[in-house]
């Protein structure tokens, strides 16, 4: 891959999962995307990447063919065959072979795309970027359901259970869920916290009190928080899995 010099690929605040068993491009691949706008986690391999998307809920997934263990390949077609948001979950893979046998095994497996090595950067950028507004055209515009760990939250209705249990929630609480679930994962600023209904904008400090109280109903260790998270200097976010079921019951 070439060097990783500034491209111009529209951030749409996606979360993408980068997968390459190669330190130097994961590393790479990641400050890349992150400049364009995105957030990235990354994982070294199949196994990795599988425990990443049990906890969090992911937009778009950049994918190595070549992995020690499961390949690329394989880790796609298993992905397609589970239940969604992963079975619709865009996936571009990266591929350093060139027989077009191999292109067709990734794109039967369910591939949304793939880019050769050495590649680009600009294109990269630009087919993430292509892709991730076609698939969004097509998605609803907020989900009616965000789960995260063993809560749901109904947008529409603003209530919180944990498991089959209901979760007390005070007005500000539910306004803040409503904010931070439009865009499960994205990164939402404190002054969009902060301007609340018919009153004037409350204070980012006030913000800071609000979401640590709301994270004691959340969090089982609010130290280290696995769903509501600070994004240092930017705000908070909240990794939570998108639901169109109707209703907060299964």
């Amino acid at each position: 891959m070439s060097a990783l010099s500034s491209s111009a690929a529209p951030a749409m605040d996606a979360h993408i999962l980068v997968v390459d068993d190669d330190r130097r491009i994961r590393t790479l691949l990641s400050r890349f995307l992150v400049g364009q706008g995105y957030y990235v986690s990354a994982a070294a391999s199949a196994e990795e990447a599988l425990l990443r998307l049990r906890d969090l809920v992911f937009d778009f997934i950049v994918l190595d063919v070549m992995m020690p263990g499961e390949s690329g390949t394989q880790f796609a077609r298993r992905l397609r065959e589970r239940e969604e948001p992963l079975r619709s979950a865009p996936i571009l893979m990266l591929t350093a072979l060139s027989e077009t046998q191999n292109r067709v095994e990734g794109l039967e497996a369910g591939v949304d795309d793939y880019l050769a090595k050495p590649f680009e950067p600009r294109e990269l950028a630009l087919r993430i970027a292509s892709i991730l507004r076609r698939t969004r055209k097509n998605a609803p515009a907020a989900p009616r359901v965000a789960r995260f760990g063993a809560f749901a939250f109904d947008c529409d209705r603003g209530e919180l259970l944990q498991g089959a249990q209901p979760v007390r929630l005070t007005t500000r609480e539910r306004e803040m869920l409503r904010v931070l679930t439009k865009q499960p994962g994205a990164i939402v600023p404190r002054d969009a916290l902060a301007r609340r209904d018919g009153e004037a904008q409350a204070s980012e400090r006030s913000v800071d009190v609000e979401i640590a109280r709301l994270r004691r109903k959340l969090e089982d260790d609010q130290s280290a928080p696995r769903h509501l998270q600070t994004v240092r200097g930017k705000g908070y976010r909240l990794l939570a899995a998108p639901d169109q079921t109707n209703g907060l019951s299964r």
